[in-house]
């Protein structure tokens, strides 16, 4: 597996938000955030360790791997469509969305439980999803492609959001070091993800936006694109 030149992925991380959905989809965000104390102490409990993985052969991210601890810091691995080469690079997940994670895990009392979270309903064209824990000699592994467990589907929502915002940032580092004419393209990738809330955690991305602003290698319009995300990123931070 080689490692390709970026920054670190600032994680606020299949993909995926590249899994669409059918309409009237039942994965909405939730407002459950666990504090932070509670992430402390399943650390002091023991080394928990986490993944979400997604796969779809015929999807551009084919396929991804999100691994972290409770604190949310790890790695992602993703490859895309007729490239032989996978990618990984450092994850780590925001305070906000590590807390967002850990509630949901907490919700589904994930190791204690047996439930088979894929629904009666099937839908293989849109991919497998994968979620795993592992904690001192106790370990799980749930399998679907589409669930009504709210909080199952709740969590593949927000590793989907994790994984997006991830890839997206890797690309922007690439387009930074070799690709500029790709900048104002990912530009708008931004602006899309941050219009549909599809980023884990948009503030995140604000350092790296201000970096763009004023960076000379990229074209123009990238940049001043760039100073309009920070304002309206600021906007939406201040509105809540």
């Amino acid at each position: 597996m080689r490692h390709l030149p970026a920054a670190l992925v600032i994680l606020s991380a299949a993909v995926f938000g590249m899994a669409q959905q059918p309409s009237g989809k039942q994965n909405a965000r939730p407002d459950v955030v666990a504090p932070a104390s509670s992430v402390v102490a399943e650390t002091a409990k023991s080394p928990a360790r986490y993944t979400y993985e997604f796969t779809q052969p015929q999807f551009y991210v084919r396929h991804i791997l999100i691994e972290h601890d409770a604190n949310g810091r790890g790695k992602i691995t993703f490859e895309r469509l007729n490239e032989e080469v996978s990618i990984t690079e450092p994850i780590e997940l925001s305070s906000a969305a590590a807390s967002r994670i850990a509630a949901l895990w907490q919700s589904l009392a994930f190791l204690d439980s047996q439930e088979n979270y894929q629904s009666e309903r099937q839908y293989p064209h849109l991919g497998t999803m994968r979620l795993g824990m592992e904690q001192e000699s106790r370990k799980r592994t749930a399998e679907f492609n589409w669930t009504n467990n709210k909080d199952a589907a709740a969590l593949v929502d927000e590793y989907r959001r994790a994984a997006d915002q991830a890839t997206l940032v890797f690309d922007i580092s690439v387009a930074r070091e070799s690709q500029p004419l790709n900048g104002p393209k990912l530009m708008e990738q931004v602006e899309s993800l941050l219009r549909r809330n599809a980023l884990s955690d948009a503030p995140q991305l604000l350092p790296l936006l201000k970096d763009i602003s004023s960076d000379e290698h990229l074209p123009l319009i990238a940049r001043n694109h760039a100073l309009r995300l920070i304002k309206q990123i600021e906007k939406q931070s201040k509105a809540k």
